[in-house]
């Protein structure tokens, strides 16, 4: 596995943990000759900046500190998701908390559903599998207008 690869990898890894409340959806990693440009995709960017822009540079120092960066050199921004209903990772980090929060999985699916073609998708599909109300594991599918298979 290349090195960059696995910054990625670890990089996308600590920003799931840290920032799935705040709609994390997604890391994009630009490099320059003088520093690293690291933007953070989400729903909810306040969050992700805190109170006067403290939470991001706790952030930048986790980062810095973690994967070595010499002080200065890494600059973390926040960028907000323009449609919501249309990025699967954040719809999958929604269906998530609500499943979490003891709503219904079909409640829960159809609800991620109407959302997403409201949003102007053509087609969506979600499967949810494991075991959702008895000892045995199943999968479920739903789906809505127009998928290619």
């Amino acid at each position: 596995m290349c090195i960059r690869d696995r910054f990625y990898a670890e990089l996308n890894e600590l920003f799931t943990r840290e920032l799935s409340e705040d709609g994390y959806s997604g890391v994009e990693v630009r490099q320059t000759p003088a520093r690293h440009e690291i933007i953070i995709r989400a729903t909810r960017t306040q969050n992700v900046l805190g109170d006067k822009g403290r939470r991001i540079r706790e952030l930048t120092a986790v980062v810095q500190k973690r994967f070595g960066f010499i002080a200065g050199s890494v600059e973390l921004y926040a960028e907000k998701v323009m449609h919501r209903g249309l990025c699967a990772v954040a719809q999958a980090e929604s269906l998530k908390f609500k499943l979490l929060g003891g709503l219904a999985v079909r409640r829960a699916c159809y609800g991620i559903l109407r959302y997403v073609m409201e949003s102007g998708a053509q087609g969506v599909e979600v499967i949810v599998s494991g075991k959702l109300r008895a000892q045995r594991a199943k999968a479920m599918k739903f789906a809505d207008g127009y998928m290619i298979k």
